[in-house]
């Protein structure tokens, strides 16, 4: 199991290193880790709605949680307790997100474009920091 306590570390420090790709235009990079930030937080998140001490990391683990079992953003956010006020209060904030999927660690290089990328950030930020 992965802590709650170290998921949110591992959030943020995907967070920060997603700011210094993106200080050196690695655009595509960065908005990939972005996406991760944004995953591993849902997670933290959802270990603290249903109260758990960690979130399954192994395949033994997962065995009875195949659900949660996800990279989708959406799905991970259903499944955390808290979608209403991310959709109603934060809206802009997780239509920036949401799009996002691990596919995009495949991206042609130069896809990305700046303006995407800065969304992205200030996006997750604010995301990192409610959830």
């Amino acid at each position: 199991m992965i802590s709650r306590n170290e998921l949110r570390k591992i959030a943020r420090a995907k967070l920060r290193d997603a700011e210094i790709l993106y200080r050196n235009k690695r655009f595509d990079s960065a908005i990939y880790l972005c996406g991760y930030a944004v995953e591993t937080i849902l997670k933290a998140r959802i270990c603290r709605t249903l109260k758990w001490k960690g979130f399954p990391s192994t395949s033994g683990e997962f065995q009875s949680y195949q659900s949660f079992r996800t990279h989708d953003l959406k799905t991970l956010l259903s499944l955390s307790g808290v979608e209403d006020k991310i959709k109603t209060q934060y809206r802009a904030e997780w239509t920036n997100v949401s799009t996002w999927s691990p596919e995009m660690r495949y991206l042609p290089i130069g896809t990305t474009q700046q303006s995407d990328i800065l969304k992205m950030i200030q996006a997750t930020k604010v995301l990192v920091k409610v959830l």
